[in-house]
């Protein structure tokens, strides 16, 4: 495998990982919060972080190689996501979408960096490109409702 490859198959996975954070945390988010409209919003978005790390790995297939599995809880301290399980016990709706953001902070910031310096080979770059953008767009919407929008705004 060139080094190139290598570096891209290495993002892809860290991209997995920061993918199935997020679908555990939305998705114990949604267990914890009473709200309605906001439960199914972190359904929705645990979902998509499922599907966004379905399609990384059937790329990382395509490229030949086996994605890591690699256990995420020592990680998840530097994406974010756990200090949601502290959260959650609580059950404080803001602090929990509070922490939501700060998952999904680490997450824009691995897209970013995937993005950044990789040369992603062939549908990779337009799919990464277009997951990225979805998280951003979850990441600003959880943030307006932190900041005391309503979860139905901003759809």
């Amino acid at each position: 495998m060139s080094t190139s490859q290598s570096k891209a198959v290495s993002a892809l996975n860290d991209l997995v990982e920061i993918c199935e954070d997020g679908y555990k945390g939305f998705t114990s988010a949604a267990e914890s919060v009473k709200d309605p409209l906001l439960k199914s919003l972190f359904k929705e978005y645990a979902h998509e972080r499922g599907s966004f790390a379905h399609e990384l790995q059937q790329e990382i297939r395509g490229l030949g190689e086996e994605p890591e599995d690699r256990g995420t809880a020592a990680g998840a301290v530097h994406r974010g996501w756990i200090g949601l399980k502290s959260t959650l016990t609580g059950h404080d709706e803001h602090a929990i979408v509070a922490e939501c953001e700060r998952g999904e902070d680490a997450a824009k910031a691995a897209y970013e960096k995937a993005l950044e310096g990789l040369d992603l080979p062939g549908t990779i770059l337009p799919m990464v490109e277009k997951q990225y953008q979805q998280v951003k767009k979850a990441h600003d919407r959880v943030k307006d409702i932190r900041d005391g929008a309503t979860v139905g705004s901003h759809r």
